[in-house]
This record gives structure tokens, sequence and C-alpha cells, in this order.
């Protein structure tokens, strides 16, 4: 009895009641309720009721009031329930009523065991198949794991955006970012704290982008995001910030330090002659990989790569503290050079005796040994 879809019958006759009852068991388990208002506080306790089977004219709350509160219902699993209106001589203009609150079937009493067998065993075959469309779109939509959009819906998401700036002249920008190495850190990690280590980025990303992007899967350890009315600049600023946001965290996995980066890939239109939003995508997916052939830890925009471009003595104080020394190595020299000003003005104004002129002079050596 357990194992059978349960039914709510509400009727403030008893017989009709019996008389219903004696035709659904065997093939589902049955509630009964005499008035409209007790049949609502069962639907709303009882989550396992698949379908409502309902007189017109009862107390307290009737056919028509019970089906409106039902369909109006905040809580979506009713606004769907199958409800089957018993129906006695009701004129056209009553049944239009019912039709047009959302009635999804009429039985009319008296009726025979296999009419009302049919009538409900099609409404709950058609309402499973409903849950399993929805259940699909839902997968596709979102992934379960990270609540963010899938890669198949993200590139509905570029469709509509690219279609939208065609029509009024404007700029969609894209970028995907994957980490580097992620799947040796699976491999030194597991799967599953690679994983998470994802999601956890996920959030911090959605955290910085505007509500109008779009932020979804496109790889394993690797992520899209769409920016309609963004021309390629502002994404590659974008894109900048969080690559060095990345470079500079201090993540904490099993009692250990991480140290991660990600390579950025951009793509835009019109700038990129591309012609749907697939090839988009690719197209920036495509740069991401270029980026992390190259080195990683770099953004490719394709024709500007500003991997090799100075990094800012705050992001360099950042990545110190992060202990990240081996990253601003590379860049002690740009970093020197702009510290000259304010190194003179120590000695000025302090009476140091940085050696100034020493450090201009190697500088300068190490520039032109370089060229």
């Amino acid at each position: 009895m357990a194992d059978l879809p349960r039914i709510l019958v509400v009727d403030d006759s008893r017989v009709v009641r019996i008389s219903l009852i004696q035709h659904l068991k065997g093939d589902y388990e049955v509630r009964e309720e005499g008035d409209g208002e007790a049949a609502w506080q069962t639907l709303v306790l009882d989550h396992s009721i698949r379908a409502v089977i309902s007189d017109l004219q009862m107390p307290k709350l009737n056919g028509y009031e019970l089906l409106e509160r039902i369909r109006t219902s905040k809580l979506r699993r009713l606004q769907q329930l199958p409800f089957i209106l018993v129906s006695g001589e009701e004129t056209e203009e009553e049944r239009a009523k019912a039709k047009a609150l959302g009635v999804s079937d009429f039985v009319t009493k008296g009726a025979g065991c296999t009419e009302v067998l049919t009538r409900l065993k099609n409404l709950l075959v058609l309402t499973d198949a409903q849950e399993h469309l929805d259940a699909g779109r839902e997968q596709m939509v979102q992934d379960p794991s990270s609540g963010l959009f899938t890669r198949k819906y993200l590139e509905l998401q570029v469709a509509q955006a690219m279609s939208h700036a065609a029509r009024h002249g404007i700029d969609v920008s894209l970028m995907v970012l994957g980490f580097d190495g992620f799947d040796s850190m699976g491999e030194r990690l597991g799967v599953k704290v690679a994983e998470e280590v994802g999601n956890r980025f996920a959030k911090m990303l959605a955290g910085k982008m505007r509500q109008e992007d779009s932020l979804g899967h496109f790889g394993a350890g690797q992520f899209a995001v769409v920016s309609p009315g963004t021309a390629p600049a502002f994404c590659a600023t974008f894109a900048e910030r969080v690559r060095e946001a990345v470079e500079v965290a201090r993540l904490s996995v099993q009692g250990q330090t991480v140290a991660l980066t990600v390579s950025i890939g951009l793509a835009s239109v019109p700038t990129d002659l591309v012609s749907s939003a697939g090839a988009l995508l690719d197209l920036a997916g495509e740069r991401m990989h270029a980026a992390m052939r190259a080195g990683g830890n770099r953004t490719e925009s394709g024709g500007v790569m500003p991997a090799t471009r100075p990094i800012s003595i705050q992001h360099a104080l950042e990545l110190l503290a992060a202990n990240r020394q081996s990253v601003v190595v590379p860049h002690l020299p740009a970093l020197a050079e702009r510290l000259l000003p304010l190194m003179r003005l120590m000695n000025q104004e302090l009476g140091l005796t940085l050696p100034v002129a020493e450090i201009e002079y190697l500088l300068c050596e190490r520039k032109m040994n370089n060229d």
C-alpha cells in the first residue's frame, strides 16, 4: 500500500467518497476529506499526495475556491498538482470558469470505474513526463555540485547576448579561465578536493561579477564568464584583476597551503570575427589553452598578451606576504626602477644613504645587456 500513489478525495457526501474509494482502491492509496478547507490543510502538510478528486459544492471552501488556492499557491508542487473536478449538472459557463482556474479534467458523477481510473492514470502520466522534462531542463541549466550554469546552457546565454548585441551595436565579451595544472592537483589532493577548490574559486569569482554577467562551467577546473555590453579592454582589465587575486590567494586545503594560478582566454564580438556562440566559446577556450602552453598564469586576448606586463608594487607586496617570492623575482628590475624616486626622497628627507646611484647604474647596465 505504501508504494501506491496517494490520491485525495474531497466531497461532503460520505456516500460519494466511499463510492470513489471503491473505484480507486487497489490502484491507489486514498485519503479523504469532507470539505475544502480540511482538504487544503491536508495538501499543505502531506507532500505525498499526487492528485485531487474534488466535488464542486462543499462547505467552508468549495471546489472553485480550493482549486484557485492550489493554483495560486507559492508551493510549486501544488501549482502543478492534477485536479479532477467531479461535475454534476454544471453549466458550460461553470465549466469554463473551472478551466480558467486551471482544472485538469472533469469526471461526471456516477461515472464508472474504468473512466475514473483512465482519467487519473492519464493525468499522472502527463505529470510524470512534465517532472522529468523539468528535471532535465534544470540539469541542463545548473550543475548539481556547484549550482553554476552548465556549458550547454552557457552557450544559449552567449547566443542571446550576441543576438542582442547585433541589434543594438554593442560588444559582448567572454573569458574562459582554467586552473594551471588542475589535473596534477586532482592527482595530488584527490578529484573531490580539486572540485571543491574549483567551487570555492567560482564563489569568489561570482562575488566580483556584475549582475548581468553569467558564470558557468567550461570544463574540469575551467569556468566561463559572459559579459554582455562589455568592451574587450574592460574585460581584459577584469581578467587581470581575477588572475592577480588568485595568484596572491592563500588557500588552505587538507592542512596545507596550496598555490594556485589561472590562465585566461578572452574573445569578443564584433572584434573577433565569429558567427556563432559556440565558435566564440571555442575561441576563448583555445586562447586559454594557449596561455597555459606559454607557461600559465597569464591572459591571452588574441593579439595582446599582458602576461609580461610589470606588476604593481602593491601586488608584489601581496605576493611576498603570500610567500610567492619566485613570482616577484622576474619583475624586480621594473619594481626597483619605479622605487628609485621614493629612495631619493628617503635619502633627502630622512638623511639615509641608500645606494640609489649604484642601483640606477646596475639597472641601466642590465637593460643594455638584455637589449
